[in-house]
């Protein structure tokens, strides 16, 4: 008989479970546009859809708890399986379930348990992240470990190691439901205590970078908030945010930290660090009405810059 799931989170997951030759009785889905939706309503019309509401406000989220927990008892899925769902799975939810849940959670656990691993990876400069599958509790990713695999973080920012991570996130998921599957799910190992990290969204310091630390440093915090926000930088009254960039190959001896300039032909912005400099290549201006997709180059952004700047050379970064 197919193995009965619900599944809660982006509906890829959903289309590949079924695909899988099980049964998606219930997909409860974000409240984003994501891939996979209609293909999930194409290939499987029996399974019942239901959509998140986008707010957080008290009635609908009663109402949508109401329709889920209906639908739970009727269903009486043998498991529940998250793919990137970001909210509490309430432990009643957990419990109409015949073996629980599971999730697939990007970090390598107990490590940066929480909403931003990618960032939290980048940042501590880890040599390597990765996937684990894990059992679902009524807290945030404190639950027994099941499967988990290493990649390394390498110089990705934070969008390149998010879909670094998504195809072994999903064999994983799908690895450990045909264990379920078959009545041999992996073995359960309980977290540690020790190595316990979390990994909120960045938020006040974590913004920002201190221009007295070395280079890699600076780079790391760079490559963790890109692309987006990005670092927030000010250049003489011209905001913008920065994306991308590099270890300055030269700079001017008579920079500070936290000075800037433009040098070379074409125009290149310069950033003086602790124990270097570096070179932006990428920043999207902070007047931009077009999100990341304004993003300006390092050439084209040194001489907007450098036209800015009306000859002046140098200048505190704010």
């Amino acid at each position: 008989m197919p193995f009965k799931i619900a599944h809660f989170g982006l509906p890829l997951a959903a289309v590949l479970l079924r695909r899988d030759g099980h049964d998606v009785c219930l997909s409860v889905r974000p409240p984003i546009d994501a891939p996979g939706a209609r293909r999930l309503l194409r290939e499987s019309p029996a399974t019942r859809v239901l959509d998140a509401p986008p707010g957080l406000g008290r009635a609908p989220a009663r109402a949508f708890e109401e329709r889920v927990t209906r639908e739970l008892e009727r269903l009486r899925p043998e498991l529940i399986v998250s793919w990137f769902w970001t909210r509490r799975i309430p432990a009643a939810w957990l419990a109409l379930a015949t073996h629980g849940g599971i999730g697939a959670h990007p970090s390598l656990l107990p490590r940066h348990r929480g909403p931003n691993p990618y960032f939290a990876a980048i940042d501590a400069g880890d040599r390597e992240t990765g996937v684990t599958v894990h059992a679902l509790t009524s807290e945030y990713d404190d639950g027994d470990r099941l499967l988990a695999r290493a990649i390394a973080v390498g110089e990705r920012d934070s969008w390149q190691l998010a879909r670094a991570l998504d195809r072994p996130s999903l064999a994983l998921l799908r690895e450990v439901v045909g264990g379920f599957a078959r009545g041999a799910p992996p073995e359960r190992h309980p977290q540690p205590v020790e190595g316990v990290t979390w990994a909120p969204e960045p938020e006040g310091e974590a913004l920002r970078v201190s221009w007295d630390w070395p280079t890699d440093r600076v780079l790391r915090r760079i490559r963790a908030l890109a692309p987006v926000p990005g670092l927030a930088i000010d250049v003489e009254g011209l905001e913008m945010f920065v994306t991308r960039a590099r270890p300055a190959v030269a700079f001017p001896s008579a920079l500070e930290p936290g000075e800037a300039a433009v040098v070379g032909v074409p125009p290149v912005l310069i950033l003086r660090t602790g124990d270097g400099a570096v070179s932006v290549e990428r920043a999207v201006f902070a007047a931009a009405s077009d999100g990341p997709d304004a993003a300006l180059g390092r050439d084209e952004l040194g001489r907007a810059v450098e036209k800015h700047l009306a000859g002046r050379n140098t200048d505190r970064v704010g």
